[in-house]
């Protein structure tokens, strides 16, 4: 039995989730979402818990596959859970002399020192906001419901302008520690 499986998952106030034919549905005020569960794991919603558990009738053909996704399916159900009543949030930092971003509605403008100017559509359930203020890197906030779309969408911006280890040149998370290198000066004695 996995041990994150057996954590029940609360259902907060405002949000109403169905499982019907292997599918489990969580609506809130921040959106909706679906997710299909393997019939090798039961679902039961009581009160305002849910409650998965192993399917001890149903046989997989790898012994611990069973466990894997009951800690799975409970992780994404929490993780959709959280996100239609809270959502998620992440923030990226443009660190680089004449780095920019601004938006116009869900299309982002990045202007990251190459010759041409990079155009993203974001996806219509993240919502984007750029803010650029004097003395300070460039922002770019992205918000949605969906924890593994915004991932997704974070990893192709960031994709864009990696962050170099000598200068921390590039697109990098607000708050993340860049392994800074020494150049060439340091090391030849």
């Amino acid at each position: 039995m996995s041990r994150i499986g057996k954590l029940p998952i609360n259902i907060p106030n405002g949000v109403t989730v169905t499982y019907k034919d292997n599918v489990v549905i969580v609506k809130g005020p921040k959106g909706e979402m679906s997710q299909y569960v393997n019939p090798a794991i039961n679902v039961a919603i009581e009160n305002d818990h849910i409650v998965l558990s192993e399917n001890e009738q149903m046989m997989l053909d790898e012994p611990k596959q069973k466990h894997a996704f009951h800690g799975l399916y409970r992780a994404l159900i929490h993780n959709m859970v959280v996100g239609v009543s809270i959502g998620y949030k992440k923030e990226l930092e443009l660190v680089g002399v004449g780095y920019r971003a601004s938006n116009n509605g869900s299309i982002l403008e990045l202007s990251l020192g190459y010759t041409h100017s990079i155009f993203m559509q974001m996806p219509p359930e993240i919502k984007v906001e750029t803010k650029s203020e004097r003395n300070k890197n460039p922002l770019i906030v992205l918000e949605s419901c969906d924890k593994q779309l915004l991932g997704q969408v974070c990893s192709k911006i960031r994709s864009f302008r990696k962050p170099e280890p000598y200068k921390g040149k590039g697109i990098k998370f607000v708050g993340e520690e860049i392994r800074r290198k020494s150049g060439k000066s340091a090391g030849a004695k």
